[in-house]
């Protein structure tokens, strides 16, 4: 199963970002969409699981959570905007994967067998921060994670 993961649009669906994300079986954005226009684009590619981020105001981010767990493939995943408002304990609660945004900087890591992933930003570009997202592979046990950066 390939997921991909962004976050941080802002408003911006830039047309790299839309063919990166071609092929996939699922996409997930953790927040700072910025319109509804983000999300319909995203779900012309494939299913979309989103969360509410901080900049996402107004009628039409009032449906979304602040967070998400998610099954896919078999494993669960956790997405919320910003890292510090983790309010599990992934690794007790069988979480596999927490997926962030907030930060604009793309970041990989495994922790106490979860695995954590922030996209960065695929929308206007902050300071001199990449402009990227995420790609998941989930086959059967294992899970691969990349961040892949636009221009």
């Amino acid at each position: 199963m390939r997921v991909g993961v962004l976050a941080d649009s802002h408003g911006l669906m830039r047309p790299e970002a839309v063919e990166l994300l071609r092929g996939c079986d699922h996409i997930v954005h953790a927040g700072d969409i910025g319109a509804p226009a983000i999300l319909e684009r995203l779900a012309e590619l494939a299913p979309v699981t989103a969360v509410r981020g901080n900049n996402d105001r107004g009628a039409w981010a009032d449906s979304l959570a602040h967070t998400e767990l998610l099954q896919l493939a078999g494993h669960w995943l956790y997405l919320l905007h910003d890292l510090a408002e983790l309010d599990i304990e992934p690794a007790a609660a069988g979480v596999r994967v927490v997926v962030t945004g907030h930060s604009h900087q793309p970041l990989i890591r495994e922790r106490g067998g979860v695995l954590f992933i922030n996209p960065g930003s695929c929308g206007p570009r902050r300071f001199k921060l990449p402009i990227a997202l995420a790609e998941l592979r989930i086959d059967g046990a294992e899970i691969d994670a990349r961040i892949l950066e636009i221009g």
